[in-house]
């Protein structure tokens, strides 16, 4: 057993931890408690300004009304805050912390929908009970909105010594840009950029097992495979360096679209 090393983590022949930073408890718990203020104070709102227009109608359609805002404010409302800001609401924004993939790249609506739908039962559905002890157990503080959709709440605001980019390799360039590269599990990417950062320090033993075991995972989501001369390290510097620059150019796109949105 290796002393201040988790189960998620992953570890070389040195006993070199990879792992990702997470926000705490007690800020998870401030933007949660944040978050639900907003949403309950906009309900109010909303129920108090439309309860006269709804006086007209008859019980059937008033509890359509009350169940089309409920879920309007319940999911589509974080999942949409969540998409646009790529990970931050208003809570979040407050504890200056921010939902991550377990490979600390940016979420997507997929990520927020999930989280936002298992929400409607463990936050709201028994007052945060649920959500609280999940986050207490796990070890990365993950609620089980996080475990479904393979994110985790990330500290924004403190001193990070995250790996620099992986630099493109000249000769697998081409490769890599017309290649199909599916998602990576959770934590992979991360654990390939850490691996990338820290080479020069591990042993050639340990340099040759780590890259031949991540490239092996690697590879399993690449198509079509790279050149059969092309090194372990090259061929997994040229995959995370192109997810990199697919992952820039969505966020370019996002961004665009929240200014045509008026959002920024």
């Amino acid at each position: 057993m290796t002393v201040g090393v988790g189960r998620d983590d992953l570890v070389t022949g040195e006993a070199v931890a990879l792992d990702v930073p997470t926000a705490g408890f007690g800020l998870r718990l401030l933007g949660g408690v944040v978050d639900g203020l907003v949403t309950v104070g906009l309900l109010w709102l909303l129920t108090w300004a439309t309860s006269r227009w709804a006086e007209g109608f008859d019980r059937a359609l008033q509890g359509v009304y009350t169940v089309l805002l409920t879920a309007g404010l319940l999911v589509v409302l974080p999942t949409v805050v969540e998409t646009l800001t790529v990970g931050r609401s208003l809570g979040k924004l407050a504890c200056g912390t921010r939902v991550v993939r377990l490979d600390n790249g940016p979420i997507t609506g997929r990520h927020a929908l999930v989280r936002a739908l298992v929400g409607v039962l463990e936050l709201w559905g028994t007052f945060g009970l649920v959500a609280s002890l999940s986050s207490i157990i796990d070890s990365r503080g993950r609620r089980l909105g996080d475990l479904a959709a393979g994110t985790v709440v990330v500290r924004e605001r403190i001193g990070l010594e995250t790996p620099p980019p992986a630099a493109m390799p000249p000769a697998l360039a081409h490769w890599a840009g017309t290649a199909d590269i599916a998602p990576l599990p959770a934590g992979l990417a991360l654990s390939v950029r850490q691996f990338l950062a820290r080479r020069d320090g591990l042993s050639h033993a340990s340099r040759a097992e780590l890259g031949q075991q991540l490239a092996s995972q690697v590879l399993r989501h690449v198509a079509p495979p790279p050149p059969p001369d092309a090194d372990v390290e090259s061929v997994l510097a040229a995959v995370i360096a192109d997810r990199g620059r697919r992952d820039f150019e969505r966020l370019q796109r996002d961004e665009q679209l929240r200014r045509r949105l008026g959002l920024r």
